[in-house]
């Protein structure tokens, strides 16, 4: 952490008498005359979940997160809190509370005067103020440091400040926008532990947007992929990364070695397929008949050898790339004149890396070939 002090984690117990709120879109979209920012989407978050919306810039997720503030109205639709319809209703009065990118920080006031702000607002009473800030100065281990001003605190301890800002009316949704950001992979890092801990402890709903498939990964209950103003899938993290329904989520989200399919073939456990690159390959399932597909297997599925192997996909070819990465090494491996595969194995001391050049046999089982719809 940037400072040695307690985890959150000494703060588990969830506040009493907050929950999260169940949200639930339906049809909603935007449109800015011929341009569709949002196609019509149906969707719904559960109470207390941690929900993240990622994809490409202009895929439509800070539409969607703007229009849940009440930023953005919408063209057509409804957006639903524990089935209470919030259109039209101005964002001030909606109960949501917002962390955006550049926290917004009043640099003028001190931090418990910025995490009381939205409860002057409100007009509370000061001994009620007094007593919320205080708690949230403990729940975001910023004790002592009330006093401060923002420029005199750490990115961490402001990004802490804006998350105890957005919620200290207890709101039955939290909306984060990029807040990670700004912050270095390090601290990045050890933030997303943070929030994750934070919102358990408040027990809240959170709709977090962010650019970082990692990030969401590590931090989300479920995912919404969104590409060209759609939801492309919703899932697991898991499930989004071993059953991708698309070549743009399996590209998307992680690494994937990813072959156009031109022609397949039924076998007695699964299919074999020939790519349009040659390979000839094992895959598990028979897709419908008619369907565009292309096959995704991901890197650190493939064992490369350099003597014999066995398997259900054997495939030689020649090193072209080693690349040393935190806890693994990269491989670029040719196996045909256009043809290339990522191979992914985790480091281990002592191990003699292959020298560029070097024959390899790559080998994967057959469910490891995913079969995936190809849109393209």
């Amino acid at each position: 952490m940037d400072e040695a002090v307690p985890s959150l984690s000494a703060n588990r117990a969830r506040v009493e008498g907050t929950r999260g709120a169940n949200v639930a879109f339906r049809g909603i979209a935007k449109r800015y005359g011929a341009l569709q920012a949002l196609a019509p989407t149906t969707l719904d978050i559960e109470s207390g979940e941690f929900f993240s919306l990622i994809g490409p810039s202009g895929s439509g997720k800070t539409t969607l997160l703007g229009a849940t503030a009440g930023f953005i109205p919408p063209s057509e639709g409804r957006i639903q809190i524990d089935g209470k319809d919030i259109i039209g209703i101005p964002p001030f009065k909606r109960n949501i509370g917002m962390v955006f990118q550049n926290y917004s920080l009043f640099p003028h006031m001190t931090v418990a005067e910025n995490i009381g702000f939205p409860l002057r607002m409100r007009r509370e009473g000061r001994a009620k103020i007094g007593e919320r800030v205080s708690r949230m100065l403990g729940m975001v281990r910023l004790d002592g440091l009330g006093e401060r001003r923002p420029a005199e605190l750490s990115g961490g301890q402001q990004q802490r400040v804006a998350l105890a800002r957005a919620a200290i009316y207890d709101p039955l949704l939290l909306l984060m926008d990029e807040p990670l950001s700004a912050l270095d992979k390090n601290l990045r890092e050890e933030m997303q532990d943070e929030i994750k801990q934070f919102q358990e402890v408040l027990g809240t709903t959170v709709i977090y947007v962010t650019h970082d498939q990692g990030e969401a990964a590590a931090m989300s209950h479920r995912i919404a992929i969104m590409n060209a103003g759609r939801i492309e899938q919703v899932g697991t993290p898991k499930d989004l990364y071993k059953r991708p329904a698309s070549r743009f989520v399996a590209g998307f989200l992680g690494e994937a070695n990813i072959f156009r399919v031109e022609s397949i073939e039924a076998a007695r456990a699964g299919s074999v397929v020939t790519t349009a690159d040659g390979l000839r390959l094992a895959a598990e399932g028979r897709p419908l008949d008619g369907q565009a597909l292309c096959v995704c297997v991901r890197p650190e599925t493939i064992a490369l050898s350099r003597g014999e192997a066995s398997g259900e996909n054997i495939v030689p070819g020649r090193i072209e790339d080693v690349t040393y990465t935190a806890g693994s090494i990269r491989y670029r491996v040719r196996t045909g004149p256009a043809t290339t595969l990522t191979v992914r194995e985790p480091s281990e001391r002592g191990y003699a890396l292959p020298a560029i050049g070097s024959e390899v046999t790559l080998c994967w089982r057959a469910s490891d070939t995913l079969l995936i719809a190809d849109e393209d």
